[in-house]
């Protein structure tokens, strides 16, 4: 009975299910094939939406921006629809084959019925979709943290100083509060737990700012540092100082800010930086530290603290945490000798941690009695200012070092700027040149005596450890600083005489300093443009005159130097010879050029015949002729990013060296790379090595010849394999098996522009990597490929986890790459993250990484690749017809010039210079960079940019145009890159004979050469080298048709336009910008 009621609903549903198919309002199954057409067609039109949509993304990705919700989740309903119809798809020809009767009636009624309502409901929710997919805004600026956390010391007795500022800040009717104290009192401390208050307890600002002045008033520092916290794009850095100042007002007008500055030495001008003046309205507040209570004043702080030095008690715990339990307890006079000390530091946290930390490692008794001695000698009548008595607490801290070499190293470091980071290794070669230290050098060129100095230098609190471009580095605290330059010009040794003025805006040398008896003069990070006079000066050691504005040195300068041994010029800019005098250096032993514009080596230069250490790193030199006989005793060569090129040549000078223990330098063919790591006394030197347009299958880098490279970077490369090799060249062993076969310094990799592998799996061999940079490799799919990463493994089973050393990692354009590894790795030691344009790239594959502030921007897809897409495809006439075509459109019937219309020819012209490879890499990004940037200024308003010289009026009368961001600057660049392009089909119909790479570098002599900074000229000339062979070049470019007549009629006509868009900004004064 049960059965047969069952059997009956079973059956009334299923006739009423077809039914419903063949007679109800939507008839599915009649219905079927017009809903599939109508799917089809409206899966067409949302794809095309989403596609649009991904580039006006993409474009604002580009700027830093990052995607609205909205847009996300409308994509992500997309993508999860697209893939619905997609299935529905699948079984459309089954379905069709199953109608009957004029499609009235299927086979199998049900199961249709229901494909057709399923494909009826997909209609409708692809047109809602469609409908939705119309946004006005795409997205928004990224968010930035509202706190940057900032590391604290342990501290004694701030507390009630924290509660005191807090409620201060916290009143409606207080703008800016004022802290101040005399130096090492712990203002810095104080705002650094300000700082992390505004993390810690609810409050209602947007942003809190921490920035660093100093002494040295720099206003561009500030801005800066503001920006650097405001924006995550990088566009701020190319901005003139009036951008600057507007794009800080245009975003902190918007928000409710705290503004923490540390370390006020004089008033600053709010207005200058572009920082909105807090008031009651905005609700905005400025903390600031000083060591004046005028600057308070000045700074019109409506209320000010003063932070005084520590009560007797709390001074007395501070000094026993520092020096520790285990000290104290050495002997029982300890205490009480510990305590009279505690009591000589007058309360001076800064004090009491420096003198703290050097009695901790006093063992007997004795010499802590000789400190109370010592400490007592330093009389209260003899220093009037509390300043003073201060530094002479300090100066014990120093008098304690070790012996009087490591006390020269310290005072050393007070040469560079305040705050000034200095790579670890640069002082060690300070160090060793002015003979404070010894100059034995470990088989990777470090000196251990010189990192056993600041070593000892760190422990004592007298250097602070950072890191500076992912290398090494240290740095004096201020008051430490003045107590070293105090030491050197009051307590009169002899050989520590010495006269420091940085940063302090110097225009010419003064006129007061004694050059007869100083030992070392610094005048680094000013502005002097010349050194008018000759000094006599028999006793000078050393001389900074870095990061100046000299254009030329007269050789009666360097007349009377006779016992320079350190002379650094590097940084000025403009410094492009030496005179031949600089041979009367006979004593030079250090030589630093490295950022000039030096462009050969002199006879006067080659004169210098005990020098030991030479930077010509990022200068113009292109040969190292006669180097090797010249300077017989050096030991440190820097050509990194200069335009010398290791070749045969260079490799013979390089081994008259003798004595070289460090290298670094560029390499541009792989079979030098092969002749370089054969010799391996040489290989091991190098520790920096840039490797651009190099073409091979394979290149091998091995880790016993190359066992000292610390930094390593491929650009512009065809390179299908990196393989890694540990057999010795010279010798034919392995290497012992109990050291692992990798390199062992390697910190630092960039691989740029690098076309042919799929993986990066070689990487494992890099276990020490801090920083790695992967960008517009079109060719990888992964860095780390499981197999060949299991195999390594295998073979060796230290070498398990790749990058757990990694702090930096940044991948960008890098449009084929898929994923990081099959199990995405755990990076612990992962600071920044950055991935830009990897379209196929999910999210999925960065999501074990650490949580941090990352610049995480996974572009679907970009321009960029859009326009390789266009080149792949069938080309009717030849790779000019497009152009050709499209000039037609490019002027009004007014005759003004039309953006989109323009815009789209460049665009045109991509496929063409894709023909180029390698050789125009950079102008082709180049370019499509600047069409982003155009395009995107057009799309915010068509109508009002319907022009193309509109948007450059605008900006000239906004006086934004001169921007290295602006649309004036793009145009001006698109342009020249046209020009040149141009040029190079001029010279390949008027010079039949001539190779293309011939063509190539004639043209941009012509064209862009005069346009280029040094860096960008010297990147591009080696890029040009890699031009394509002629004959096929034009094999692949002429398809069908007269080649050479359109070439000639692209030439007049396109070439007008161009000489069109020259005219007007000259008009505008815009023409002659340079490259910065």
């Amino acid at each position: 009975m049960g059965g047969c009621v069952a059997l009956n609903f079973s059956c009334d549903q299923a006739v009423n299910q077809i039914c419903s198919c063949l007679f109800g309002n939507r008839n599915y199954i009649y219905m079927m094939k017009a809903n599939l057409g109508a799917l089809e067609s409206a899966r067409q039109k949302l794809q095309e939406r989403r596609e649009d949509l991904l580039l006006r993304v993409s474009i604002e990705e580009d700027r830093g921006l990052e995607r609205l919700p909205q847009v996300e989740g409308w994509l992500s309903r997309v993508a999860s629809i697209d893939s619905q119809v997609s299935d529905l798809l699948k079984v459309k020809p089954t379905e069709i084959k199953r109608l009957c009767i004029f499609g009235y009636i299927s086979k199998k009624c049900i199961s249709s019925c229901k494909y057709g309502k399923d494909v009826w409901k997909k209609l409708e929710e692809v047109k809602e979709l469609l409908s939705e997919g119309v946004f006005k805004e795409l997205a928004r600026k990224r968010p930035v943290p509202k706190v940057v956390k900032k590391d604290i010391q342990t501290t004694i007795g701030l507390d009630s100083m924290v509660g005191k500022a807090w409620d201060s800040i916290m009143k409606p009717e207080r703008r800016t509060l004022g802290i101040y104290g005399m130096g090492g009192v712990g203002k810095t401390t104080l705002l650094a737990h300000i700082n992390k208050k505004f993390d810690k307890e609810v409050n209602e600002f947007d942003v809190v700012i921490w920035v660093v002045v100093s002494k040295d008033l720099q206003y561009k520092g500030i801005q800066d540092q503001i920006l650097g916290r405001l924006r995550v794009d990088k566009e701020w850095e190319k901005e003139t100082e009036k951008e600057k100042v507007s794009s800080i007002a245009n975003i902190l007008g918007r928000k409710k800010f705290v503004l923490l500055l540390d370390d006020l030495w004089s008033e600053v001008d709010l207005n200058k930086i572009g920082v909105p003046r807090p008031s009651q309205e905005n609700g905005s507040k400025i903390v600031f530290t000083t060591r004046s209570k005028e600057v308070c004043r000045y700074m019109e702080a409506d209320d000010d603290l003063k932070i005084n030095c520590l009560p007797r008690n709390e001074a007395w715990q501070l000094f026993q945490n520092v020096v520790g339990e285990v000290a104290l307890k050495r002997h029982q006079d300890i205490p009480t000798l510990a305590k009279r000390i505690s009591e000589k530091c007058y309360g001076l946290p800064l004090a009491l941690n420096v003198i703290g930390k050097a009695m901790s490692y006093r063992e007997d008794v004795h010499e802590w009695r000789h400190a109370v001695d010592v400490l007592n000698k330093s009389s209260h009548e003899k220093f009037p200012g509390m300043e003073e008595k201060i530094l002479s607490i300090l100066k014990f801290s120093y008098d304690g070092l070790e012996d009087d070499k490591v006390k020269s190293c310290f005072l050393y470091c007070s040469l560079f700027p305040e705050d000034y980071e200095i790579k670890k290794d640069e002082l060690i070669e300070y160090w060793i040149n002015e003979g404070f230290i010894n100059g034995k050098r470990d088989e990777d060129g470090s000196n251990n005596q010189g990192h056993v100095i600041i070593g000892s230098l760190v422990r004592a609190h007298l250097l602070m450890e950072f890191e500076k471009e992912f290398t090494p580095a240290v740095k004096m605290h201020d008051v430490l600083r003045e107590m070293a330059l105090w030491v050197g010009s009051t307590f009169g040794k002899e050989e520590e005489k010495q006269f420091v003025k940085t940063g302090v805006k110097l225009s010419l040398i003064p006129k007061d300093i004694n050059w007869s008896v100083l030992r070392r003069i610094s005048l680094m990070s000013n502005r002097i443009e010349q050194t008018s006079y000759c000094p006599n000066c028999p006793h000078l050691l050393t001389l900074f005159l870095g990061d100046n504005d000299l254009k030329g040195i007269p050789g009666e300068f360097f007349q009377f130097m006779p016992s320079l041994v350190v002379l650094d010029l590097s940084r000025n800019r403009d410094l492009s010879e030496l005179p031949e005098e600089i041979c009367r250096l006979t004593s030079l032993q250090y030589l630093n050029l490295s950022y000039t514009r030096i462009s050969s080596l002199s006879a006067g230069l080659k004169g210098l015949r005990k020098l030991i250490s030479l930077d010509l790193e990022f200068t113009w030199l292109t040969n190292i002729d006669g180097i090797g006989t010249s300077l017989p005793n050096l030991q440190v060569l820097k050509l990194y990013h200069s335009s010398v090129q290791i070749d045969a040549s260079s490799i013979e000078e390089l081994q008259l060296l003798e004595h070289l223990k460090v290298l670094t330098g560029n390499v541009i063919d792989a079979l030098m790379l092969e002749s370089i790591q054969r010799v391996e006394r040489l290989a091991s030197c190098i520790q920096c090595l840039w490797m651009i347009n190099i073409s091979t299958e394979v290149l091998t880098l091995n880790t016993v010849a190359l066992g000292g490279l610390r930094e390593l970077d491929i650009e512009l490369s065809g390179i299908s394999e990196i393989k890694i090799d540990w057999k010795s060249k010279e010798k034919d062993d392995l290497i012992c098996n109990s050291t692992s076969p990798y390199f062992k310094h390697l910190s630092s990799i960039v691989l740029r522009s690098l076309e042919g592998p799929k993986e990066l799996t070689w990487l494992f061999f890099a276990p020490n990597l801090k920083h790695l940079e992967v960008a517009y490799s079109g060719s990888l799919e992964e860095i780390i490929n499981k197999e060949k990463g299991m195999h390594i493994s295998n073979v060796h089973p230290d070498m398990m986890v790749p990058f757990q050393k990694l702090e930096s990692f940044n991948l960008r354009g890098l449009d084929e790459l898929k994923r990081i590894c099959s199990t995405p790795p755990a990076l612990p030691s992962l600071k920044k993250f950055v991935v830009e344009h990897c379209r196929k790239l999910p999210k999925a594959a960065t999501a074990s990484f650490p949580d941090m502030n990352r610049n995480e921007t996974i572009s679907e897809i970009s321009s960029f690749s859009r326009f390789q897409f266009s080149e792949e495809m069938k080309m009717e006439g030849n790779v000019l017809t497009p152009c050709l075509e499209g000039m037609k459109h490019v002027k009004s019937e007014q005759g003004e010039m039309l953006t989109l219309p323009f815009l789209d020819l460049c665009k045109n012209l991509l496929p063409a210079i894709g023909k180029f490879g390698f050789a125009l890499t950079i102008v082709k990004a180049d370019i499509s960079g600047n069409i982003s940037r155009l395009e995107k200024n057009y799309l915010s308003d068509p109508d009002k940019y319907k022009c193309l010289y509109t948007v450059v009026q605008g900006e000239v009368e906004s006086e934004t145009a001169k921007g290295s961001s602006s649309c004036t600057n793009a145009l001006l660049w698109l342009t020249r890159a046209m020009d040149f392009l141009v040029e190079v089909f001029r010279n390949l119909l008027a010079h039949q004979d001539w190779s293309m790479s011939q063509a190539c570098s004639d043209s941009y002599q012509k064209t862009l050469r005069k346009w280029h900074g040094w860096l960008s000229s010297s990147t591009s000339s080696m890029g040009l080298k890699l031009a394509p062979d002629r004959k096929k070049f034009m094999e692949v470019t002429a398809g069908s048709g007269d080649m050479n007549a359109d070439m000639e009629r692209f030439c007049s006509e396109f070439g007008m336009f161009l000489q069109e868009n020259h005219k007007f900004l000259a008009s505008v004064g815009m023409d002659d910008m340079k490259a910065s």
